[in-house]
């Protein structure tokens, strides 16, 4: 399949879709429509970007519990920001200028 970088903006869930099935995407670029790179899907046995669901995303489920035992989330996640932290996040003195008025 052959997509331009315009359709590969406004479309890219749908062509990365094609990619997962076993369809190759190539964008092109400007109007002689250039081929300048390929969207494939990511190979589950290389250990970079390994999805080990990637079946399941074929089918386009996410079942409850499919990443179950693979991390955790220790108790300090719960705990309060510190000070400093928090203060990172609340309505800074720059956040007018950079964004508009709250």
């Amino acid at each position: 399949m052959e997509a331009t970088m315009h359709e590969a903006k406004t479309q890219l869930s749908k062509l990365v879709k094609t990619a997962i099935a076993g369809e190759e995407v190539v964008l092109t670029s400007g109007q002689k429509r250039i081929p300048v790179a390929r969207i494939v899907p990511i190979d589950s046995a290389s250990p970079l970007g390994e999805i080990s669901a990637a079946e399941v995303f074929r089918k386009g489920k996410r079942p409850l519990g499919l990443y179950k035992g693979q991390f955790e989330i220790g108790p300090e996640f719960f705990e309060p920001l510190p000070e400093e932290e928090l203060a990172l996040w609340e309505h800074g003195e720059n956040d007018d200028k950079l964004f508009g008025p709250a």
